[in-house]
């Protein structure tokens, strides 16, 4: 029998800050060390599995009464780094959104007006205690936001194939916070320089903020998670999108939009046909 894991991971692409120690104040500098000195920290299976329990249940539970004490784990040039999973904050936030995506009905079958209610009651108290609290991770469905791929260069991209049943292929991006802050502002430049204001200004500007609120030591990642089970291995071996939105970028720079628009074209063709397989289901 094969080891296929009971829930799979939906198909969410996510964007990570991993933050050194030193960023944590005490006491939970002092857990955060704790736990990466265990060496055995859950992985994003893990994560979906715990989060999805509530919804399961009967009524459904929209958010978990505790934060998660758990976090992803990388070491940066020896430096060890954390990223919370601050699953109850995410779960709030998810909530806020959830209004503007489902219709109606679906909503209230999945999730009952009173327990939104009661869940945005908590989250506005608790927000009141905590009102600088951001979340080290961010979310898409069926996409990876091409904002996102502005972070990256090509040369950080990680692509390893699947081993057999069970065993998923990885893509991801990681890079220094100090170079992401740079890509996010040359970006915005050029942007400003070339086109009119508009929807990929507006989220480079949201990214860029959000970057901000970390420390300059972090480490950015940019993981295509669930999405390696919506799209063919050979399609995710010959994905560039951070090259193909470096690539019009530079176009944009030189002043050739016939070459900002063919790359434009192919991170369209590319991320239209993962839009299609959501339709599809």
């Amino acid at each position: 029998m094969s080891a296929v894991p009971p829930v799979l991971v939906p198909y969410a692409s996510y964007l990570r800050v991993y933050e050194p120690l030193a960023a944590f104040p005490e006491p939970e500098r002092g857990h955060w060390a704790r736990y990466a000195r265990r060496g055995t920290a859950p992985g994003a299976q893990e994560e979906l599995r715990r989060s999805l329990v509530g919804l399961l249940a009967t009524p459904p539970v929209a958010v978990p009464a505790q934060e998660s004490a758990d976090a992803f784990v990388a070491e940066v040039d020896g430096v060890v780094c954390v990223c919370p999973w601050r699953t109850r904050l995410r779960g709030w936030l998810a909530l806020e959104e959830l209004a503007g995506t489902l219709p109606p009905a679906v909503l209230d079958a999945a999730l009952p007006p009173l327990v939104r209610e009661q869940a945005q009651a908590d989250y506005e108290r608790w927000r009141e205690r905590n009102p600088d609290a951001r979340p080290w991770i961010r979310s898409a469905v069926w996409q990876v936001p091409v904002r996102w791929f502005a972070l990256f260069s090509d040369d950080e991209r990680e692509f390893v194939a699947g081993g057999g049943p069970g065993k998923a292929p990885v893509l991801r991006y990681r890079t220094p916070m100090v170079q992401a802050r740079r890509r996010v502002a040359r970006a915005l430049k050029t942007l400003r320089e070339s086109i009119d204001e508009g929807p990929l200004t507006e989220g480079l500007v949201d990214v860029g903020r959000w970057l901000e609120e970390f420390h300059p030591r972090s480490l950015v990642e940019l993981d295509y998670g669930g999405l390696v089970h919506a799209l063919p291995e050979e399609s995710l071996a010959e994905d560039r999108s951070a090259a193909d939105v470096a690539a019009g970028m530079a176009a944009l720079r030189a002043g050739d939009g016939e070459a900002a628009g063919a790359a434009y074209e192919r991170l369209t063709e590319r991320w239209r046909a993962v839009r299609d397989r959501q339709h599809a289901n």
